[in-house]
């Protein structure tokens, strides 16, 4: 029997698709293919995060910034809890996966360390990142030098790019904002338009 291409593998939520897998599993025996197919989706399905949306988030006295539930839900299942802070190319802090962080490592590890231009991006990026892991409660801490380099005070913006999360001090993230709808509509189809 083929996998049914129908609403429960397109539209069902992952444990739908894990328990349809499970029985299939018990039927077929461990050698069935679609355990071997739902093996592979739920590796695809643990490493993959894609955040959106903005949120208004606070920082306590401390520094620790609580995750919004929504966020936390799409960390992946496999090392969600470690997360790297790095400084931003504007003044914000960005926040990834580990997961993430690690392709964007392999990116500049590929970068000569002979090449003056190469050596001094590879410290300037390095410069400001760090581990950071969320608490039981679901927070993370910014240190110091990182809170200072973004402006962040009490009030802050969580804001999902894709693959990455961009924490911001609001006044700031309205500064870096495309503000005229005609540019924002050039811009638009200059970057997404099908040629």
């Amino acid at each position: 029997m083929g996998l049914p291409l129908d609403k429960p593998l397109i539209q069902g939520s992952f444990n739908t698709l894990k328990n349809f897998f499970i029985k299939k599993w018990e039927k077929k025996g461990e050698s069935g293919t679609e355990w071997e197919i739902f093996s592979s989706f739920a590796k695809f399905r643990c490493n993959m995060s894609f955040f959106t949306s903005e949120y208004d988030c606070k920082l306590d006295a401390k520094g620790r910034l609580a995750l919004p539930s929504r966020v936390k839900a799409v960390l992946p299942e496999i090392n969600g809890n470690e997360l790297v802070l790095r400084r931003g190319f504007e003044p914000c802090l960005v926040l990834y996966t580990t997961l993430e962080y690690k392709k964007i490592n392999a990116r500049l590890s590929s970068l000569s360390e002979f090449n003056d231009e190469h050596r001094r991006f590879q410290r300037s990026f390095f410069r400001g990142h760090t581990d950071v892991e969320l608490d039981s409660a679901g927070r993370i801490n910014i240190p110091k030098r990182l809170m200072n380099f973004a402006g962040l005070e009490k009030e802050v913006v969580l804001v999902g790019m894709g693959n990455r999360l961009e924490i911001w001090n609001p006044d700031r993230y309205e500064e870096y904002l495309i503000q005229d709808a005609g540019e924002y509509s050039k811009v638009a189809e200059k970057l997404l338009a099908d040629d």
